[in-house]
């Protein structure tokens, strides 16, 4: 009898706190059971919206104008009314942590809806009733597994679509196309799926970004057709203020194949490092640079969360 060691890089400990959290809806908290929206929501009934995720330290959201420039930029782009300004949204996050006793290894994903429509059908203006906002938080932490297993990866049929016809940048409640991916990597074995962008090249996975080293390089996409990462942009950012070559480029299989290291990035995870790709493992195993930019992206949260924590006393 073999043991199942499958997966995903959202895997979190158990905690049985989240059994009873209160979840905001629209300015008002409810009990998870008690949670609900319209079968009439355009997010139910089309995809249509906006989401967010991000990890609550010490009373403070790590990246939080990151996370609020991506959530607004996307809103925006697609003509969709947040119906409230950052600070309201901050209040909105703050009032839910108060509600629920949380301030640490939290995380929150925040939808935005076009709203409850009038008939079941597509148009926007369908939506006359203003957007549905909700927010979820539960006491989370990465399983331990996550960080000394890896993820196995697949390399899957379905590509990252080009930016004129659903641009990767928005993350938007529309993710079939992810979840297909995932489908086909279930099915090959693996965890989670590599995704290739149309040309062929690897992109991302149907979770987070995508990352390898190779001789010293950190390597990754060009970003034409992956994800907005906030955690992404960050771990390049890190790389560059620390001596680390870092290069956004086109790389195919065989290079990821033939890498010394690879991770993914994500708000949850942080860097989660990637056991093997289509059953090749990555490497010897040893992962010192992606211990090493995991280690500087902590101490990156840590000043970040220093800086909000200053500017609230002066």
């Amino acid at each position: 009898m073999t043991t199942d060691t499958s997966h995903t890089t959202h895997d979190a400990e158990e905690d049985a706190r989240n059994r009873d959290i209160r979840i905001y809806i629209n300015g008002e908290l409810f009990h998870r059971d008690e949670a609900k929206v319209s079968v009439y929501d355009s997010g139910f009934l089309l995809g249509d919206g906006m989401w967010e995720g991000m990890r609550l330290y010490d009373g403070h959201w790590a990246f939080f104008d990151a996370h609020m420039d991506r959530f607004f930029d996307s809103c925006h782009a697609v003509g969709l009314d947040v119906g409230m300004d950052r600070a309201s949204v901050a209040e909105a996050l703050r009032m839910t942590a108060e509600a629920n006793g949380m301030t640490t290894d939290v995380h929150c994903r925040m939808m935005l809806t076009r709203g409850i429509k009038d008939k079941p059908f597509q148009h926007p203006r369908l939506s006359r009733s203003g957007p549905t906002l909700v927010i979820i938080m539960e006491h989370s932490k990465p399983a331990h597994s996550l960080q000394s297993h890896g993820i196995r990866l697949a390399s899957v049929p379905q590509v990252r679509g080009l930016p004129h016809s659903q641009d990767a940048k928005f993350n938007s409640h529309s993710k079939l196309n992810c979840v297909i991916a995932c489908m086909q990597a279930e099915a090959a074995g693996a965890d989670e799926a590599l995704m290739l962008d149309p040309h062929g090249f690897v992109n991302t996975t149907n979770a987070c970004n995508f990352f390898i080293v190779r001789k010293g390089e950190v390597w990754t996409s060009t970003g034409d057709y992956c994800m907005n990462g906030v955690t992404r942009a960050n771990v390049i950012e890190l790389c560059r203020a620390n001596g680390i070559p870092c290069r956004e480029k086109n790389f195919s299989l065989y290079e990821a194949y033939s890498a010394d290291e690879a991770f993914l990035t994500g708000s949850f995870g942080a860097q989660t490092p990637v056991a093997s790709i289509d059953s090749k493992e990555i490497g010897t195993g040893a992962r010192p640079l992606t211990t090493h930019l995991r280690a500087l992206y902590h101490e990156a949260i840590a000043k970040d969360i220093a800086r909000q924590a200053a500017a609230l006393t002066e």
